[in-house]
């Protein structure tokens, strides 16, 4: 995509000394980023924000109900603030965000368009209402939640109150319910799907794949999947 390229970061959960040994990893400069992109207020999607900013004083793009939510622990760093389902535009991308049915304030999900390519990321979901199957068509690369086994969590060490939470309409999406998210409506041709945001307690890798490579035979698709472990760097995606 030539040398000059947009970068953004989506979400900053991890501290600043794991994202920047993340970037480094795969040989990018946490300087050269353009922007920051947040999903919603949550602490593990926002751990690392006011460190990264304020290091970086790169905007951080956020809806205008999340922006009051977060505690920044110090200088707060450039932000812009957005309307959900609104779309901006930062260098050679288009980004546009969508409401999702989850229980933060303002949560939505991104579409990011760069020169011929859209990628897609709803992350923290209850369920997939069409409104985001809407947005995710067409998508070459989706990066979508996995996050639980619906057996494993029944039976799992949460309390029942956090059971019901995870498993309710704005909650996270199940395997079961990512497997039929594949069946009926990811693009045939997509390329990659990567699945993430798995349960420590309550998923398994293995289960994640044989649940999404099974709705991928059956749909015909050729599409390359990627099981996203939890705090294991995933490849790096070229086009």
């Amino acid at each position: 995509m030539g040398t000059e390229r947009t970068r953004i970061l989506i979400d900053a959960g991890l501290s600043r000394k794991e994202t920047f040994e993340r970037l480094a990893a795969i040989g990018e400069d946490p300087e050269k980023l353009d922007a920051i992109f947040i999903t919603h207020e949550h602490t593990d999607h926002v751990t690392g924000l006011g460190p990264i900013g304020r290091k970086l004083r790169k905007p951080v793009f956020l809806t205008r109900l999340t922006a009051p939510l977060i505690d920044w622990h110090g200088e707060m760093p450039p932000v812009e603030a957005f309307q959900a389902g609104s779309a901006v535009t930062v260098g050679d991308m288009e980004i546009q965000s969508f409401t999702v049915p989850h229980d933060a304030m303002d949560p939505v999900g991104y579409v990011v368009r760069a020169q011929g390519l859209k990628f897609g990321l709803a992350m923290d979901l209850g369920y997939l209402p069409e409104s985001v199957k809407y947005h995710l068509r067409g998508c070459q690369v989706t990066v979508l939640e996995s996050n639980h086994d619906l057996d494993m969590l029944k039976v799992g060490p949460y309390p029942w109150s956090v059971k019901q939470r995870v498993m309710g309409r704005k909650g996270h999406l199940s395997n079961d319910l990512v497997g039929e998210f594949i069946l009926n409506d990811l693009d045939s041709g997509a390329h990659t799907l990567v699945l993430g945001h798995l349960s420590d307690h309550n998923n398994h890798p293995e289960i994640v794949r044989l649940v999404a490579e099974t709705a991928i035979q059956r749909r015909g698709a050729e599409t390359k999947l990627v099981v996203a472990e939890p705090r294991k760097q995933s490849e790096v995606f070229l086009f």
